[in-house]
């Protein structure tokens, strides 16, 4: 390190030595705070001795060897070019001086305690040898001196003024001295000199930086360095250390941000070893408390004390406003401090901070850091932070405070409802974790510890994990009780019955009855009622179908939602009402809201479940990579054993969209995963059953696929959920009897899909004329097909668009309308391509490449020059038609009537000699820019 901002220093000495080499023997006392730069500066100056003319004898002081008499004079006597005589006479004198400190009572006077004529003898030896070369006497870190030594070298000091000597010593101003005259002794000759170092300015710090990084590196974190060193040199080279060993780890690129690491780290505990140790000391009651509020009572010192030490640990540029300028800082410091040590002043500061009405989460956090306290009011406290942190959103802090509560708490009762929230929690970073608790909570409620609310939430979780018979026991011991219900567990019965009548429905005959009465009577809450709305609407739009205004409704409970302890349902059955009742575009902008929150407040189990709605959201918009994707972000993460039953949730997303885009080994590999049995008597089973079916289709596994839907049907029928939003199952039997050669069984189960589809679903009503198309006469088959195409573009299924499209274009051949074909067939591939359903992509373009495409003299390969004869009004109209809005929302965006938008599209069907917006050409969509 070069002597930045040390120049003035060094010419001042430079010039007492010229003074002291010239007969005017001179004394400097170098002043600063640990870590400034005074060692540098005394080495450096020592190094240049020859060239300026004077011999360098040096010493250091070590707190170490300060109860070693002599120990730094006899530095001195070793590093001085004595002849024999002389090193043989001065080491005699350093003996007899020695014994005579170490035979000595402690606490006497000084001369009493070291004989003068020793010290006299011991100086003389040194002024002698001035006489024959100019000395320059360095004793570094003085304030770690022995006494005795401190004697001599004030003595020397006191008889240099007229020999060509110069006596330099360096000390912290915060340093503790043996003989505690010394300094003020120094300073009161005339021929002695204070030369007090500062820390670096900022400009220093940049200077230094750029020496070691360069320039760049020093301006790109310009007023970090320094903020971060506080001008401590030591302290900007750790933080340099850390730069470069970040940039050897990622192949030399610099970092993004200021690195402060082990370098850091380090160089905090060499300036505090360095400096006096009740410093440290300080340093690790701060570090304990964070801020230095009651750290004269936690270390059981004065005001003033503490006070003079944070003073010196701020002007050494550890500190700043009395807390450490980073929290490495405070993390080096605490790994140095005792575990015992730390432990016992957690505790302190943990009683410190309840008595002084402080937060109940730092004091949680000290009674963490503790290992725990026997204090009366320690489970209190850490139940009341375990509230506000998952409140916050900060779950793992709330686990521990709630493990550490349950492990405290003596009173059986209280410590079951500990561990019950606890489950919560923990079911929020990991699903499967809480089964470890799972025996602990059955045999309390076998011995009338568990309340009933907490027994409800207890039995949601073991249906979960597939503990079928163990919920079915706890909700019979339930049932069987004659206690009386409290508003609690009326409340959270309430609310799990739609629950149940959605995902778990054979297990719904178990639950409790509450009369409509409690029913009103416990819903007190805002909370409670929008859980209870939200479940009974998915269980409405799941049993009677959806209607239009569950839209706004859903909506305005997910607006006035967050996730917090007991919302995750909530929002859950509301983003599936939304799903299921055929609003997926509504759904998605919520969903992915809500996935951003989970993973902001770190919950991972929140943020898989949301991502596997989210995969669902995507499946039935046609978005087979958007699927995927959320599919995979739901498993990967959290473990699989973290599902339990729900895996078939995400894993039939997967799926469905895999067996899509082609990818069958991926399918094989999700298909062979194991999966629960008891997920068969879930809303997830039927998911599974469908995705499987729809896999064995598309391998040629038609009578496979038959099974699974026809299966997937009767437990539709069996549980009342048989509704074509949920599943279509009908339709897909449908398609397996056209495989297998059967299509009048194919008809009726299409007819009979579209008669259970009423007006609202156009997503499955399509789909099912898609099929009943199939079962027709050639020449009505356009007709169906465009239907179909116009209910989709309106359900927003691109993918199963893409399959009407592909159907039409084969119709149209049949006919011989190649130029149709043709038309239809590049919208088809289109929509194909942009779904990445590759398997259908190809065989469109095998079609494309066919004899009937190529009949057409060329018109199909006129397409893209077709819409020439539109106007622009028309062709803007004709680019939302075909990118599927609706009349509304095209007048919307354009800024006209819903009128003029009919006319602007009969005018454009009749131009382009089409009957309906499903054959409007691809080159619409794909080579014009869609307006804003």
């Amino acid at each position: 390190m070069s002597l930045i901002e040390r120049q003035e220093a060094l010419a001042s000495l430079e010039g007492l030595l010229t003074s002291a080499i010239n007969g005017k023997g001179r004394v400097a006392l170098v002043s600063g705070t640990v870590a400034t730069g005074k060692s540098e500066l005394l080495h450096s100056f020592a190094e240049h001795a020859a060239e300026l003319g004077a011999l360098p004898v040096t010493a250091t002081g070590s707190l170490a060897e300060r109860d070693m008499p002599f120990g730094v004079l006899g530095q001195l006597i070793h590093d001085a070019p004595l002849v024999p005589a002389e090193r043989e006479r001065a080491m005699a004198l350093l003996q007899e001086g020695a014994r005579a400190v170490s035979s000595s009572e402690p606490g006497g006077e000084p001369l009493k305690q070291v004989d003068a004529q020793i010290v006299h003898a011991l100086c003389t030896v040194l002024l002698e040898l001035s006489e024959r070369y100019p000395l320059m006497i360095v004793v570094d870190d003085v304030h770690h001196a022995d006494r005795a030594s401190l004697l001599c070298l004030a003595y020397l000091s006191r008889r240099v003024r007229f020999a060509p000597i110069i006596v330099v010593f360096s000390h912290s101003t915060h340093g503790r001295y043996a003989e505690t005259s010394f300094p003020t002794e120094l300073l009161r000759q005339p021929h002695c000199r204070r030369i007090q170092l500062a820390p670096l300015s900022q400009a220093g710090v940049m200077s230094l930086v750029a020496e070691q990084l360069g320039a760049g590196a020093a301006e790109r974190f310009a007023g970090e360095w320094y903020a971060v060193s506080g001008g401590n040199p030591l302290l900007a080279a750790g933080l340099v250390e850390d730069y470069q060993a970040a940039m050897r780890s990622s192949g030399g690129d610099p970092p993004e941000e200021l690195v402060v690491g082990e370098g850091y780290g380090q160089a905090v505990l060499s300036c505090l070893h360095r400096a006096d140790p009740k410093m440290m000391q300080v340093a690790w009651g701060l570090g304990v408390l964070g801020r230095p509020e009651s750290l004269a009572r936690l270390l059981d010192v004065g005001q003033e004390y503490v006070t003079r030490l944070l003073n010196a640990l701020d002007a050494a540029g550890l500190l700043t406003g009395g807390r450490f300028r980073h929290e490495a800082a405070r993390s080096a410091v605490l790994a140095e401090l005792d575990a015992g040590e730390r432990s016992e002043l957690h505790r302190r500061a943990a009683r410190l901070t309840y008595d002084g009405g402080g937060s109940t989460t730092v004091v949680a956090d000290h009674l963490l850091s503790a290992g725990g306290s026997h204090e009366p009011w320690t489970v209190e406290v850490l139940e009341d932070a375990a509230r506000q942190a998952l409140r916050d959103g900060r779950v793992e802090p709330a686990v521990e405070y709630l493990r550490m509560a349950s492990r405290t708490c003596t009173d059986d009762q209280r410590r079951v409802r500990i561990t019950t929230t606890l489950m919560r929690a923990e079911w929020r970073i990991n699903p499967s974790t809480p089964t470890g608790h799972f025996t602990q909570l059955t045999d309390a409620l076998h011995r009338g510890h568990l309340r009933g609310s907490d027994a409800v939430v207890l039995a949601k979780a073991l249906l979960w994990h597939g503990r079928l018979e163990d919920a079915e026991d706890v909700l019979k011991h339930l049932n069987e009780s004659e206690e009386k219900l409290d508003a609690d567990t009326i409340t959270e019965l309430v609310v799990t019955r739609p629950w149940l009548r959605c995902s778990y429905a054979p297990f719904l005959s178990h639950l409790p009855q509450v009369s409509s009465e409690q029913s009103r009577a416990a819903i007190l809450t805002v909370a409670a009622y929008r859980r209870l709305e939200s479940a009974v609407t998915l269980a409405a739009v799941l049993t009677r179908g959806p209607r239009e205004e569950i839209v706004s409704g859903v909506e305005r409970i997910l607006r006035s939602s967050r996730l917090d302890e007991m919302s995750m349902d909530t929002v859950e059955s509301a983003l599936l009402a939304l799903t299921y009742g055929g609003r997926p575009d509504k759904a998605a902008p919520w969903c992915d809201l809500f996935i951003d929150e989970a993973s902001s407040r770190r919950a991972p189990s929140r943020q898989a479940r949301l991502s596997a709605i989210r995969a669902e959201i995507a499946l039935r918009q046609g978005d087979m990579l958007g699927a995927e994707f959320h599919g995979r972000l739901a498993l990967d993460t959290i473990p699989l054993s973290g599902w339990g039953v729900a895996l078939g949730g995400p894993l039939s997303s997967l799926v469905i969209a895999s067996t899509a885009m082609g990818k069958y080994d991926a399918v094989n590999e999700l298909l062979d995963q194991p999966v629960p049995e008891a997920m068969f008597q879930t809303r997830w089973g039927l998911h599974y059953l469908h995705a499987r079916g729809r896999y064995s289709l598309a391998t040629d596994h038609a009578q496979l696929a038959l099974r699974d839907f026809q299966r997937c049907g009767e437990l539709m029928g069996k549980w009342d959920l048989d509704v074509p939003w949920l599943i279509p199952w009908r339709a897909e039997v449908a398609e397996a009897c056209l495989r297998l050669g059967r299509p009048d069984q194919a008809r009726r189960l299409a007819e009979e899909q579209i008669r259970r589809c009423g007006n609202g679903a156009p997503r499955v009503h399509g789909i099912a004329m898609r099929l009943l198309a199939a079962t027709s006469e050639p020449r009505h088959r356009p007709m169906l097909l465009r239907q179909a195409g116009d209910l989709l573009q309106a359900g927003g299924d691109r993918y199963e668009l893409a399959r009407v499209l592909a159907d039409l274009t084969e119709a149209f051949h049949a006919l011989g309308e190649y130029r149709r074909a043709g038309m239809i067939g590049g919208r088809a591939r289109a929509v194909a391509q942009e779904c990445h359903a590759d398997p259908l992509h190809r065989s469109l373009a095998r079609e494309g490449d066919g004899n009937g495409a190529t009949a057409t003299t060329g018109t199909v390969t006129e397409t893209t020059d077709v819409t020439a004869i539109l106007s622009d009004a028309e062709r803007r109209v004709a680019v939302l038609a075909a990118a599927g809005y609706t009349n509304r929302e095209i007048a919307d965006k354009l800024y006209v009537t819903v009128s003029t938008v009919e006319q602007h599209l009969t005018r454009t069907y009749r131009k382009l000699d089409i009957t309906s917006r499903a054959e409007l050409p691809s080159t619409l969509q794909l080579g014009t820019t869609m307006p804003a």
